[in-house]
């Protein structure tokens, strides 16, 4: 497993039952975890707590905190602001994906080109771009694109391509349009519906679409790294994938997951992989 252990605004106070305790830059989060399943040792309690209900959930605050703040990671900042759905804007597990991919493209010595496919908030486009990447960020959701404009912001950053269009209909019109990209980086959903109303599942879905990005990496390619949330997807599975698609040379895949003031205790957080290429 690579653990995200650089953080200092940011840990896992505790777990248990369904649950963590997260701290915030001081503000502490008690959010549900479905992974967790061992027992707590005590009572957990937060600033704020998110509880779930039929077909969603809401925030209930403990005390009065701002609506978003921000935390910092080296040299960069984030946003969080407690959202639906339990989300912070912010997956700090991926730290450790952002850290590898930044030391790729410093160590590549020449202009690399980034497509962040599904890209969220922007954290690993910030990450990219700060690394010196020219960084095209494409997501579905206009609100989540606006989130990552207000973090390249924060981060005075201005050289970020945002686009908000459905993954796969953008790499489709890339392809004709005959742009290619040295990197990319997907972290896909479990589910979702395209622009009319198509179907996405990943573990149906999955090869097919990394098989249509292939068609816009350069001559000279650097990475493809692929995240996953979906339960019950392990790193050999997207080994496999990308071993299938990009050859089996320099392929690795792990768990992810963020250590916790818990004596012995890693909290999991996801599977990922890379395809790395030697030039």
């Amino acid at each position: 497993m690579r653990i995200a252990d650089e953080w200092k605004d940011f840990q896992v106070l505790a777990t248990g039952d369904g649950e963590k305790l997260e701290s915030w830059a001081g503000i502490t989060l008690l959010r549900p975890d479905p992974q967790v399943i061992w027992h707590k040792k005590k009572k957990l309690t937060a600033d704020a707590v998110y509880e779930r209900k039929e077909g969603g959930g809401f925030w209930h605050f403990n005390r009065q905190i701002p609506e978003q703040w921000t935390i910092s990671l080296n040299d960069m900042k984030f946003i969080v602001k407690p959202m639906g759905f339990k989300h912070t804007g912010i997956f700090p597990e991926q730290a450790t994906n952002w850290s590898l991919m930044a030391d790729l493209v410093k160590k590549s010595k020449r202009e690399i080109k980034v497509l962040n496919l599904f890209a969220y908030t922007g954290c690993a486009s910030i990450a990219l771009s700060k690394a010196g990447a020219i960084v095209t960020h494409v997501d579905a959701s206009k609100g989540m694109v606006e989130r990552a404009k207000e973090n390249a912001k924060l981060n005075n950053i201005s050289n970020i391509r945002f686009i908000v269009d459905d993954c796969q209909k953008f790499i489709e019109r890339e392809i004709r349009r005959k742009n290619f990209y040295d990197a990319i980086i997907m972290d896909p959903p479990s589910y979702g519906r395209g622009p009319s109303g198509e179907m996405w599942k990943l573990e149906d879905n999955l090869c097919d679409f990394v098989e249509l990005c292939k068609n816009v990496l350069s001559d000279k390619p650097l990475f493809v790294l692929i995240n996953s949330y979906t339960t019950g997807l392990q790193p050999t599975v997207i080994a496999n994938i990308l071993k299938s698609v990009f050859g089996s040379e320099n392929v690795q895949a792990d768990e992810i997951g963020l250590p916790t003031k818990e004596d012995g205790i890693v909290l999991p957080c996801g599977a990922t992989g890379v395809k790395i290429w030697k030039n």
